[in-house]
């Protein structure tokens, strides 16, 4: 377990998600006009790259509406700020069955199954650098909802993404995810630089334990790029221990709330608190440009 250090990173913020987490901070951004803002600001503060996801204005709730992402993409661009656009694509993927004396039919509360051109029109349609690729199935939280993604609708989502040009970011939640996304790679549908996203701490996934984390890392195959997260309080703490791991930082509101104890945290806020914890290590934090020569990504 030999820890190789980065000597240079980038970091992604993630900058809203799919959570249920407006009610408890009023710095997560939830229109299209506010999470563009948000992104925009991350960007000045270090961030190479964003990733979006959208929510219904009205409601807060998760979104897949391709105009949301539309206005998104479009005030970023327009924006001025150089920064790379990373699309989610999880979205569409997620099953909640009814209770467990009758989990079928599932309930139409927290159900939203789409295939495999509709989960990605958005990026067919906007074309962003990167998408991502939620390489697994696994149970999230207590109740009765599932991430369902099968290894045909991976393999379909990663021929299409693949033909598009748009560099997928494999989304790792636990070891068995790694062993899916090695399988598509052998199959083709994975371009060289590979990218994983090591979603770590995430129940029921891979715990973010030291031990578990190097165990992934020591079986990404050699010339994968990597980035690691964890959530809440372990996400800042991760920040360094991504870097000594060899990896990438991931920070931002789709993880965590807080800066300090007791002081809610802007996407901006964490992204610099990010910078300022790689530039203490003697880490090189990457720009933009850095990252598409890096990731050999199409140009935007």
């Amino acid at each position: 377990m030999a820890l190789s250090p980065s000597r240079e990173a980038f970091i992604t913020c993630a900058l809203t998600g799919a959570g249920d987490t407006t009610g408890r901070s009023d710095k997560v951004p939830v229109t299209p006009a506010e999470i563009a803002e948000s992104g925009i600001e991350a960007a000045r503060a270090g961030a190479a790259i964003l990733h979006v996801h959208v929510r219904d204005p009205e409601t807060g709730a998760p979104a897949r509406d391709p105009a949301l992402y539309r206005e998104v993409v479009g005030r970023v661009r327009d924006s001025g700020v150089d920064v790379v656009l990373n699309l989610t694509a999880g979205m569409g993927g997620d099953l909640t069955l009814g209770p467990a004396d009758r989990p079928l039919p599932p309930s139409p509360e927290g159900t939203d199954m789409a295939g495999a051109e509709e989960r990605l029109a958005h990026v067919a349609e906007l074309l962003p650098e990167i998408c991502t690729l939620d390489c697994g199935t696994m149970n999230f939280g207590e109740g009765d909802y599932i991430m369902t993604n099968t290894p045909a609708m991976l393999a379909a989502m990663a021929k299409r993404v693949q033909a598009l040009g748009v560099r997928p970011e494999i989304e790792v939640f636990d070891t068995g995810h790694l062993v899916l996304a090695k399988w598509l790679a052998g199959q083709g549908l994975i371009d060289e630089p590979a990218m994983v996203q090591l979603c770590m701490g995430i129940p029921w996934g891979a715990p973010d334990d030291i031990g578990t984390l190097m165990s992934m890392v020591n079986n990404l195959p050699e010339g994968w790029t990597f980035s690691a997260f964890s959530l809440g309080r372990n996400q800042l703490p991760y920040v360094a221990l991504a870097l000594l791991a060899g990896g990438n930082i991931r920070v931002g509101l789709e993880d965590n709330l807080w800066l300090d104890r007791g002081v809610l945290a802007t996407n901006a806020d964490l992204v610099a608190r990010a910078v300022g914890v790689a530039e203490n290590m003697g880490v090189q934090v990457l720009g933009p440009e850095a990252v598409r020569e890096k990731l050999a990504l199409r140009k935007p």
